[in-house]
Parts: C-alpha cells; sequence; structure tokens
C-alpha cells in the first residue's frame, strides 16, 4: 500500500478550511494536517515586520514537526507577506492564496469588481499591483473588513452572529443604484479565506446578486498539480488539527465536513 502524501494547511484562525475543503476532495488519498495559529489571531492586528517573524520560523518548525510533502498558506495577509521569505528558508513547494482579482475582472460583464479583504490586505501595495496588472479596463473598489474574519470565526464556533453586523461590512462592495443598473458591481472577489464561511448569509444578505469569487478551488488544482498522480487511498491517511495557542476546543462537528469527513486527531 503506497504512502499517502501528507499536506500542511496553515492560516491565522479557521479560514483556511475553506481552502482545506476544496484540497481534500482534490486529494482524497492525502494525510491533512491543519494548523491555525489562534494564538495570533488575528493577523491584522499585527505589522508586516511581526507577521513575518512570526510565520517563517513558525512554519520551519511545522514542517520539522510533520514532514508534509507541501505546504498551503490558506491566509491572504500571510501569502502577501512571506512567501518569497519561505521559499528561500525552506526546500519544498509552497502554494500561497492571494486576490483572485484576474479571474473576477476577467468574467465581470458590467466591468465593476469589488475586492473584500481584510484592512492590511486592501492596503498593500501587492494587491494594488494585481489591479494594476489585471484589472483588464475594470473600475476595481477595495473594501477592508475590520470585522468580517472574526464574525466568520464566532459563527463557525456556534456564536450568534447578527445579519445587521454582516450586511455592515459587506455594503461598501455594492457601488451602483440596484440590480438595474448597467454599471453596478457585479464580482465580488472574497480576498480572505474566512469570508467563504458565511458565503450563504452574504448572497443572502447581498443588496443584489453578485458572483463571488473564491480562490479555493483554483488553490486545490495547484496542489493537486504539484503532487502528481492521485495514489490508492491509504487506510494510514488521516487528519489533524494543531491550534497553536493549545487552548482545548470543542469544534470536531463543525469540523469534519471540511476534513471530508474525517474527524481531526
Amino acid at each position: 500500500m503506497s504512502t499517502p502524501p501528507t499536506i500542511l494547511v496553515f492560516d491565522s484562525g479557521l479560514g483556511g478550511l475553506t481552502v482545506l475543503r476544496e484540497i481534500v476532495r482534490a486529494r482524497s488519498d492525502a494525510h491533512f494536517v491543519y494548523v491555525a495559529d489562534d494564538a495570533y489571531f488575528p493577523y491584522g492586528h499585527h505589522t508586516e515586520d511581526e507577521i513575518i517573524a512570526r510565520v517563517v520560523p513558525l512554519v520551519g518548525e511545522l514542517i520539522e514537526a510533520h514532514a508534509p510533502d507541501l505546504v498551503v498558506i490558506a491566509c491572504n495577509t500571510a501569502s502577501t507577506l512571506v512567501m518569497s521569505h519561505l521559499r528561500d528558508a525552506y526546500p519544498l513547494p509552497f502554494v500561497g492564496t492571494v486576490p483572485a482579482i484576474k479571474p473576477a475582472c476577467a468574467s465581470s460583464k458590467t466591468r465593476r469588481v469589488s475586492v473584500l479583504g481584510t484592512r492590511g490586505t486592501v492596503k498593500r501595495e501587492y494587491t494594488r499591483k494585481l489591479i494594476s496588472d489585471f484589472a483588464q479596463g475594470c473600475e476595481v473598489t477595495l473594501v477592508g473588513s475590520g470585522e468580517l474574519a472574526s464574525l466568520a470565526e464566532a459563527a463557525l464556533s456556534g456564536q450568534t452572529v447578527r445579519d445587521e453586523d454582516i450586511a455592515a461590512e459587506l455594503a461598501p462592495c455594492f457601488v451602483g443604484t440596484g440590480a438595474g443598473d448597467p454599471a453596478r458591481t457585479d464580482t465580488v472577489v472574497l480576498a480572505c479565506t474566512h469570508y467563504p464561511l458565511l458565503l450563504e448569509r452574504l448572497r443572502r444578505l447581498a443588496p443584489w446578486a453578485v458572483d463571488w469569487i473564491d480562490p479555493a478551488p483554483a488553490i486545490a488544482r495547484r496542489v493537486a498539480y504539484l503532487l502528481g498522480p492521485v495514489g490508492t487511498a491509504s487506510d494510514t491517511a488521516g487528519a489533524e488539527m494543531i491550534f497553536t495557542s493549545k487552548r482545548p476546543h470543542t469544534l470536531s462537528a463543525a469540523l469534519t465536513p471540511f476534513f471530508g469527513g474525517r474527524v481531526p486527531a
């Protein structure tokens, strides 16, 4: 029986589970290690230098402990800052997460796109360079949310999150006078992996229908390509969930669907 590849998925919190879910579908043969750096969450409360100084050695420790075949940085904030440092430091494949501006602008019919991310992601030069390179004539509105990632974590943890609080974070994405406006926003890029956790509510609370662009399927395709052909599923393939705070959690039932039905150890 072949040895399954190990994929390490790293995020500041639980948002990367939306990326993990797609990777599990693409590589059901793999062993998955999901790491939530909840001891440092949210990354938006830290400077760029602090995030680099935190994440690069932490990922090195995780590589040493778990010997993954590939590492996914399932966090826009971290990816825009640390990918070059990680690739210089460690000799294995890394896959990052960046705002899906290119496909969003390519598919927009009204030529008006909004990018919904954390405040750090939308103000970063990396994001502005993506717009410069790939806007393709679209008007792009950058919307920095201060609370939506925390609201998504709270909802997944079973806490009550009010529609009004989500709608307030969402409202600036919608430019135009309504569904009949030919120049309205018709595409929203979800530039934080936490946000798809709330996708059903985002759709319901939106003032009009838009296309929501989630980068997770594209990330999963990239992971599958880098790992090569799918092997025979092994009985030893499983899943692990690690919180850097080491605080106990009671999320097993909520987490299992993201791990393809496996109960993470």
